[in-house]
This record gives structure tokens, sequence and C-alpha cells, in this order.
């Protein structure tokens, strides 16, 4: 090799390190640049953790007893919101809507530092609409999934069908004129039409809304955010400014929490499989797509009785035994 070419040789390397050494330069800067440009919330739901910070977000009225949260359910952070009690730590602009108003301002308020999972909840432990054999709260809640919450990012609580499912809202077959009593459920299908117009502005109104009633789920961060902080404010809005009354503006958004975080109008999973990822009850019995047995029994009146379960329908005293019989012919299990 001659000297010429060897001196070459040498400014050619020295050349090609230096445009290498540029190039990885300008790749560190855009890597850079695009992160700082991506939304804060612009993380993969791989940034999820069953063992990271998790909330209870729970409606309530001032009188209302929620230790029994903090008490059975450690672990989860408790985020009361008071909804008649404007100087409680947790509250609303306006008390309207039902829970809607509280899980709206939650998410508008923590928009930009939510935890990882958020239950979304009434207050009481015992509740008529619970999915649990006594209507227990307690048990629902420790049994829930989280591996599959999280794969999820919205999970409904609610895995039997009564009341929602399959059809809860025929939209092809409206009245002309409102009901005359406003406290029918067809007052809310009447009124759906224009609140989804307002809510979900340049989409179709579907045929059909069907959902497992009671608005109350489970939500990630990841799905939270998948929606602009904007929509919340108009979901808001519309609660603050509709002339609907609240029973009617609060079931509007309890059938349409399930289309805001991206599931079909039609929103209504197996109920054996439900349960079984949900809350880790598997093998059920379960003769129909959208119950199991008497996992959860249709109750005679939508309040329970003063002192349940200590005090059952008709007034009879509910020990230990009894009720653990009752859970038990409830919990039929096809693995036995």
């Amino acid at each position: 090799m001659s000297d010429d070419m060897g001196i070459f040789t040498l400014y050619g390397r020295r050349r090609l390190r230096r445009v290498l050494f540029g190039f990885g330069v300008f790749v560190v800067i855009g890597l850079v640049l695009r992160a700082s440009w991506l939304p804060p919330h612009d993380s993969a739901i791989t940034d999820i953790s069953t063992s990271g910070p998790k909330a209870f977000v729970v409606a309530s009225m001032k009188n209302d007893d929620t230790n029994w949260i903090q008490e059975h359910l450690p672990g989860w952070n408790l985020i009361r919101y008071v909804v008649d009690d404007p100087k409680a730590q947790y509250t609303v602009p306006k008390n309207k809507g039902r829970e809607a108003m509280v899980y709206l301002t939650y998410i508008i308020d923590h928009y930009d530092k939510l935890p990882d999972v958020i239950v979304f909840m009434h207050s009481e432990r015992y509740q008529w609409h619970n999915d649990d054999p006594i209507y227990d709260g307690v048990t629902l809640l420790q049994s829930l999934q989280l591996p599959y919450l999280i794969s999820q990012g919205y999970t409904n609580l609610r895995c039997v069908w009564t009341l929602g499912c399959p059809a809860e809202l025929k939209l092809t077959e409206l009245p002309q004129e409102a009901p005359s009593d406003p406290k029918s459920a067809k007052t809310t299908e009447f009124a759906y039409p224009a609140a989804f117009k307002a809510l979900f502005p340049g989409e179709d109104l579907p045929d059909v809304v069907g959902v497992a009633c009671c608005a109350q789920f489970a939500l990630t961060r990841q799905k939270i955010r998948e929606r602009p902080i904007s929509d919340y404010h108009r979901y808001r809005n519309w609660i603050m400014n509709t002339h609907l009354e609240d029973h009617v503006s609060g079931r509007v958004l309890e059938y349409s929490w399930h289309i805001i975080f991206g599931r079909p109008a039609v929103h209504c999973p197996n109920a054996k499989v439900c349960y079984c990822k949900v809350y880790g009850l598997c093998g059920l019995e379960c003769s129909e797509e959208g119950k199991c047995g008497e996992r959860w029994p249709f109750p005679p009146f939508s309040t329970l009785p003063n002192g349940w379960p200590g005090i059952g329908w008709d007034g009879e005293v509910m020990n230990e035994e009894k009720l653990d019989e009752l859970r038990k012919s409830a919990m039929k299990n096809g693995l036995a």
C-alpha cells in the first residue's frame, strides 16, 4: 500500500467517525424533542402495574358512612366526594347529575395526576345493585382481579344482565311525546337522542344501547387519557346546563360510560366469563348467558331493609350461619 493511500484511508476514517457522531447526536436530540412534545400521560399500558397506586372515587352525601372502605380494603386511596357539603375536601361545582358529576369532576381535577387504577363507586357497603349474593361491596371489591382490569382499561363491576342488558334503550321505537310520568324509565330513553348528540357531536346515534347498570366501574389511567380533557369538560357542562331532572341526566351518563371508554353501544359480556375474569369466580353454574343462578338475587325492592344484612326482607333475623347458607346456595360451583 502506498503512503498516499494510507493517508487517504486515515482521513476517510476520521471523516466517517465525525459523520457517525454527528448523526448520533442528531438522533438523540430528535428523541429528546419528541419526548418533550408528547403529553405527560402518553405512556404505554405496561407502565400500569397491579402494585401501583390505586384509588376508590366515591360519590357520597354528608351523612354516609364510608369507614368500611378503609377498614376492609387497605392499599387503596379513598377519594370521597361529598356532594352536599361545599366545605368538604372533595366536592362538586354543582350537586346535579348524581354520581356522574362526581366522576367527571374527579377526572377533570386529576387528569394529569391519575393513579394507575381507579374504581368509581357509590358510598354504601350494601346496595341492591352490588353483584353479590347479599349485595355486599366488601366481598365484591376484595375479589377484583387487577391484572384483568388493567388489560381491559374499562370494566363494569356488574356481570349480571339485569338490569340494562341486552337492550335498555331502544332508540328506534321512541314515542312522539315525552312520557307523562317523569320518573318513568322511558323518560331517559326519550331524552337520550338529544343528549347523545350533545355528548358525542358528529357520532351516529345507535339504534340500541345496552349495558349492565348501575354506574360502578373500574378504569385505568391510560383509558381515561385516551380522550382529551376537553371531552370530560363537555360532558360535565352538559350535566350542569341541561334542564333534565337529576335522575334522567344521571341515567343518560349511566348508559354512556361504556361508550365514552371505547365499548360498543351494546356492551353485555357473557356473565359466566365476566364473573371468572373480573372476580375470579370461575366454574359458576350459568344456565343463561346473562345470569349465573342466584349469584345476584333479584331484590323485591330497590332499597334494602334497615339493618341489612342482619335483618332480612321480611323482618327476620339473619345471623352469620344464615348468611353463609345464602352465600353458598348462590355460589353453586360447577367444578364440584
